[in-house]
């Protein structure tokens, strides 16, 4: 057997070893009280954007893709909504300070704005989440209103 074949062989054997080690799932499946949803008047519109193209990473429920079974795919999905959880989490939003719920309403007008949310590589396979200027817009003056309404209460 020459040596290609052997390096080959042993590519193959630990392609298939990996795909016994899978990262837990985040699908809670529950409505927590801490729900953003809970805590703020989210119109329809502005809820849907939000599920479409922003839960799947900034929640405790993602609706997985069929490819999610295929590692290392799997754990490069699970490093994207883990960092994303990290910085944002609909799902824990109402547990967060009044301060730190204006700065997200602030981060999240600014993110979308600046085109760096959705993350380019979330929009390669997520075609569905790429947000319309009108998306944008309608996400912006939410969380822009949002925000100035909870200063205001200050």
């Amino acid at each position: 057997m020459s040596v290609l074949k052997k390096i080959l062989l042993l590519l193959l054997l630990v392609l298939m070893g990996i795909q016994f080690i899978r990262p837990v799932r985040n699908e809670s499946g529950q409505l927590l009280s801490t729900d953003i949803t809970k805590t703020f008047n989210i119109p329809d519109s502005v809820l849907n954007v939000l599920k479409m193209s922003c839960y799947d990473c900034h929640s405790n429920n993602t609706n997985y893709p069929f490819y999610v079974n295929i590692e290392p795919v799997g754990w490069i999905l699970n490093n994207h909504i883990k960092n994303g959880k990290d910085k944002l989490n609909f799902s824990d939003f109402g547990s967060y300070s009044q301060r730190r719920q204006m700065s997200k309403f602030k981060s999240i007008a600014s993110q979308i704005q600046d085109d760096k949310m959705p993350i380019s590589s979330y929009l390669i396979l997520h075609k569905k989440a790429v947000l319309s200027s009108g998306n944008k817009e309608l996400i912006i003056n939410w969380a822009n209103k949002t925000r100035d309404s909870l200063s205001s209460n200050q």
